[in-house]
Parts: structure tokens; sequence; C-alpha cells
């Protein structure tokens, strides 16, 4: 019997990476076409359905309702074809593990490991993807995530990897500086390096000073910088200091390239988590491979529960 109807094929998969990414441009870029050629068959589908799929406005785009639940069915299906092609061709690809997460993660606490797994399976070919503005989680095209998080994605499967403390750091050179130094208050009269993201859940100064019940005080200067790992390498060449998350930067704690100027720490309620997405079938065993090895890196292992885990 003849499956009917059908949209062009295309369209759909033209309008999944536009839904996913919410961005026409990204979509393009994606798929390596124009971002006319997104737009037409989007069209070209929204035509074949009668409804509008996407509301449009200067500058974003937005599902509609009806896209939105249509989306979803699409996605799966997809995704559902694509792994049957995937066990079908059995490609080189099925070795590989893509982990998605930000580049202050990637640079401080994956990489710095990964190289252990990779000579204990070479087979395996790892692909690490930085995502800073992350606004949806379940739209990563990944394998697995690891990103900080205040609040657990409600959509994804949620695993906690540790819990943070944060506290300020420095170059022992920088430190020299002040010799005095011994409260938080006493921070004012140094350099703060300024994490300038507001997407961000992380930390900054002033909430640090407020959860800690301490009076909010004003540095005499400060340098903003958008980027957490440009921030440390900014603290490790001396030029101030750093809210640091302590198992992003315990190895140049432990070489002594950075310091901590006082005893002061928050310890955050927030936590580092794998984040796995939902609906994906059978994992595949390279997945299950660089799972287990990333859970055996951690000091202690934590159960789901602890933090919420939507399962």
């Amino acid at each position: 019997m003849k499956i009917h109807p059908l949209p062009p094929l295309n369209s759909l998969v033209a309008f999944e990476a536009a839904a996913r990414h919410l961005s026409f441009t990204l979509a393009a870029q994606e798929l390596n076409v124009t971002q006319g050629a997104i737009s037409r068959q989007v069209r070209l589908l929204e035509n074949y359905l009668g409804k509008t799929l996407f509301e449009r406005t200067t500058r974003s785009i937005h599902l509609s309702p009806t896209a939105s639940q249509y989306y979803e069915t699409v996605r799966a299906s997809l995704m559902q074809v694509a792994q049957a092609t995937g066990e079908i061709r059995h490609w080189q690809g099925a070795q590989q593990v893509t982990v998605a997460t930000s580049s202050a993660m990637a640079s401080l606490w994956l990489l710095p490991k990964v190289s252990e797994f990779q000579s204990n399976n070479e087979d395996i070919d790892l692909r690490i993807i930085a995502y800073d503005q992350v606004k949806d989680f379940s739209r990563l095209d990944c394998d697995l995530a690891l990103y900080y998080c205040r609040t657990p994605p409600q959509d994804m499967q949620v695993t906690p990897l540790f819990s943070e403390e944060v506290f300020p750091v420095c170059s022992p050179s920088y430190l020299s500086k002040y010799p005095e130094l011994k409260t938080p208050e006493q921070l004012a009269d140094c350099t703060w390096l300024w994490l300038e993201d507001p997407q961000r859940d992380w930390i900054g100064w002033t909430e640090w000073f407020q959860r800690l019940g301490l009076k909010s005080v004003e540095p005499r200067r400060r340098i903003n910088i958008n980027s957490y790992s440009m921030l440390i390498q900014s603290a490790l060449s001396g030029q101030g200091i750093a809210l640091a998350w302590s198992n992003l930067v315990d190895n140049h704690l432990q070489t002594g390239a950075l310091v901590r100027p006082i005893d002061t720490v928050l310890s955050s309620d927030a936590q580092f988590c794998l984040l796995e997405p939902k609906g994906q079938g059978r994992m595949r065993q390279s997945v299950k491979c660089f799972r287990s090895w990333l859970i055996e890196q951690l000091p202690t292992t934590l159960s789901d529960s602890e933090f919420g885990s939507s399962e």
C-alpha cells in the first residue's frame, strides 16, 4: 500500500534543521546549502501542509504551536531512519562519539583527560564540540553533553557529575603584590577578572558576595572577559583575580600555577552534569564505552535521584 500523504522529503530535512537551530542560517551551514534554499524548502512544506510553521520577526524565528508538535514527530522519524541506515551500513561513523560541552569544561576538564581514553580505545573517534550559548539542551546534536546546570533540563536524562566550590584564585606573582590580603573585603584593592556573559548560569562576583552573606564591594579595577577559558588564562598570566570552580582549576592549583589568596569558599548548589537525549533508542557500544570511562573519572559517582534526574 502506498504511504500517503508524504511531503517532499528534502523539505522535512530542511525543516528539522531549521527548527532545531531556530535559525535558517545555521540550518543552511549544517546542510551545506544556502539560506535561500532552506527558506524555499520550508515554504514548500508550509504550502503542502497549508499551515505556517515559523513565526518570523526581524531578528529571529519561532516555531508555531502546530510546528512544535510536528517537529517532534519529524525529528523522531528522521532519527529512526538514520539509526537504521547506520546499522545497515556499519560505517566508521558508528565508532564516533560526539560530545557537546562548554568551551570552559572542554579546555579545563575534559581535554586534559581524553588522551587516556583515546590510548585505550583507538577504534573510537571522539568529536568534541563547544557550545556556550545553549538555550535548549534537547536541541543539541550530540550523543552526550556536559554542562553546568543550576536547574536540570526536564527533557533530558540527567546524571550529576560533581558539585562545585567557587573561590578566588590568582597567580603567585600577582598575590605577591598584596601580602596583606586576607579577607574578601580586601579584594576591592585588586583587579577582578569579570566573566561578561549574562546568558550563563555561572556565579559572578556580585552573586558570590551576596550568597556568602558578605557586604558587596566594588573592585578598584576590573577586566571584562566573555570566555571562562580566557579568564583563567588571564589569571595564570598574573593580570588579576578570578572566581574559580574547583574541578576546573584543580590541575593549576596542584602545580602551583594558581593559588588561593583567601580561604573563603562558596559551595554551589548547582552541578556539572552529564546530559543524554531521550528517545535515542539503543545506545551504541562506543557511546557506552565513553560514558563508562567518563563516570570513572569522578571521585565519587552520584545517583541520578540526587539532582532530580528526568528519567
